[in-house]
């Protein structure tokens, strides 16, 4: 095969591993989202339970092994604090992810622009394909 077919070859199997590692990357953000997403729920929930006491109730915040005795207005405080800072990082996350849907995108693109050179080449060449470049991304 030619020079040129062997660079090209190189630059498909590099181009498909960033796309991989794009895909990881991205699989991993759904997740972080997901987390964040159940974090919500929960202070939401919660938050809601503290709004239904009365003022002769206690809450108790979990300190290690023990209860703590807490106000119930530094109760709604701490959970409206953790609802903003998860706010915060879901904005975060839902940034990242339109960021990597992109550069999949943008790498896919690549990959199959690639592809179609490659195959002209071969087709050129009356040479058949490497086995590791059948089965790159489609």
């Amino acid at each position: 095969m030619s020079t040129s077919g062997t660079a090209l070859e190189v630059k498909l199997q590099a181009a498909s591993s960033a796309y991989t590692k794009l895909e990881s990357d991205y699989a991993k953000a759904v997740e972080a989202r997901q987390r964040l997403d159940a974090q919500k729920t929960e202070n939401e929930s919660v938050k809601k339970e503290l709004s239904a006491l009365t003022p002769n109730n206690n809450v108790f915040k979990l300190v290690g092994p023990i209860l703590m005795k807490q106000e119930p207005d530094e109760a709604k405080q701490n959970v409206d604090k953790r609802l903003e800072w998860i706010g915060g990082e879901i904005k975060r996350v839902e940034t990242n992810l339109k960021d990597l849907e992109t550069k999949l995108e943008t790498r896919k693109v690549e990959i199959v622009n690639l592809q179609g050179q490659y195959q002209q080449q071969l087709q050129a060449s009356g040479a058949a394909p490497s086995a590791g470049l059948a089965a790159v991304a489609a």
